[in-house]
């Protein structure tokens, strides 16, 4: 279930890429030709925009009970686009949906400035933590544990303990 969560959060995260991270870009980068700073209202929602996705995207980077789906599926893609951008330039922009609008223009001037694929290698990361791939019961045991206001180490009766599935060959144990 925690990944299916995350394959949700991850269409959630790549609209909030391309909508508010190209939107904030586009803003942001129109600021000097209108005269106009970064304490301005523009560019103040420009950076709130931007500030918002960068927020989403580190919480779920860093937190561990979110599935690694979540930033990292939306980072596949953005690292796809990019190494298309590296083999053909007009099939990757023809790709990018909405072009004249705001969001759009800032996610081609995301993709091909290379921030996207800076974003993509961040967003993959936690792909590669295999203890982010298992739910840990105990975590679940404990919390209702506490919920129950039980104190006693075994609450008095024997409970079975989960274990995590052995790593595969080759890896380290979390």
């Amino acid at each position: 279930m925690r990944h299916w969560i995350g394959a949700g959060l991850a269409i959630v995260t790549a609209a909030a890429v391309f909508l508010g991270g190209g939107w904030g870009v586009t803003r942001m980068s129109a600021l000097p030709a209108e005269g106009l700073g970064v304490t301005s209202p523009r560019g103040l929602s420009a950076l709130g925009a931007m500030a918002g996705v960068g927020l989403l995207v580190g919480i779920l980077i860093a937190a561990p009970k979110i599935s690694p789906l979540a930033s990292g599926l939306p980072g596949v893609v953005l690292l796809g686009w990019t190494a298309l951008l590296s083999l053909s330039e007009t099939m990757a922009v023809r790709l990018i949906p909405l072009k004249h609008d705001p969001a759009g223009a800032g996610f081609r001037v995301m993709l091909v400035s290379g921030i996207l694929a800076l974003l993509g290698f961040a967003m993959i990361i936690p792909l590669f933590v295999p203890s982010r791939w298992w739910h840990d019961i105990r975590d679940d045991e404990d919390d209702r544990k506490e919920a129950d206001g039980d104190e006693d180490e075994d609450g008095g009766k024997r409970q079975r303990r989960h274990r995590r599935p052995p790593p595969p060959p080759g890896l380290l144990s979390p």
